[in-house]
């Protein structure tokens, strides 16, 4: 959402690399409409460098993918992973639909397997839903925070994450003692699952070695989004269906979650 920072120590090795593209020789070398474009793009910027400066990508990066290592205090999700940065939001941490779409179209036609959408707001966008399609026709599967707004998203639908669309999968915040948190949205129908989203330590944007405690669903979405990645490594060639259907079935029931969510229950990586 906010980019990634890619030189971070926990990242530059988990970073996706676009082959087609020349690095720093100033041309467009496979004509997507990005210049040295080598680890994604920036839609707010309208360039391709996709260098977080707000942190909050990277915070979620690191939760999906931070290495695994002896010296640095944080290890993400997935270990052995390709991160995409698709930049959207700017410094303020604000953007454009229009840039969220060009994000979600780009990373589709660039053979992204999972989406993590750790944003929201505004009403229903067609121009949005139809992207999503895209991606469902494209078997990627959608994985989005459910917003922070401790409001029911059944009756308060909150985008993108109440798309209605089922390679979208809602993710709801809880803390470490299994409690939904109070400001995280659920939904008995339109919110799947809860990932931890309270206190979680990842990488920033500040330095090549900064770490930071974030709390959100924007936190908890990465879980469910690595978990995703486990799933497309250890299975090879599954669809989006099969994702979700491991994902969704596999929860650790929690009385918290019970009635709050469609599953009742967390994410369970080794269950999945």
């Amino acid at each position: 959402d906010t980019g990634i920072r890619y030189t971070h120590q926990d990242l530059i090795k988990q970073m996706w690399v676009n082959v087609d593209e020349i690095p720093k020789n100033g041309k467009d070398d496979d004509g997507d409409g990005y210049v040295d474009n080598i680890y994604g793009m920036d839609a707010y910027n309208k360039d391709g460098d996709p260098m977080d400066d707000h942190n909050h990508g990277t915070h979620c990066a690191g939760t999906i993918g931070a290495k695994a290592n002896d010296t640095n205090p944080h290890v993400g999700v997935a270990w052995n992973v390709k991160l995409m940065a698709c930049k959207f939001l700017s410094a303020g941490g604000y953007g454009y639909t229009s840039g969220a779409v060009q994000c979600v179209d780009w990373a589709v036609a660039n053979g992204a397997n999972v989406l993590s959408n750790s944003w929201g707001g505004g009403g229903f966008s067609q121009a949005l839903h139809d992207a999503i399609s895209n991606a469902r026709d494209q078997g990627v599967l959608f994985v989005a925070a459910a917003g922070n707004s401790g409001a029911n998203a059944d009756e308060d639908p909150h985008y993108p994450s109440n798309y209605d669309l089922d390679n979208v999968i809602s993710v709801a915040a809880m803390d470490r003692h299994g409690n939904l948190a109070s400001w995280s949205n659920y939904g008995a129908e339109s919110v799947d699952l809860a990932a931890p989203g309270v206190e979680i330590y990842s990488s920033t944007a500040d330095s090549d070695s900064a770490y930071a405690l974030y709390s959100g669903t924007s936190m908890a979405c990465p879980h469910v989004a690595g978990v995703s990645a486990l799933l497309v490594a250890r299975y090879p060639g599954t669809t989006f269906a099969e994702l979700r259907q491991r994902l969704l079935s596999t929860v650790t029931p929690m009385d918290s979650l019970n009635g709050k969510v469609a599953t009742g229950g967390r994410v369970n990586a080794y269950q999945a």
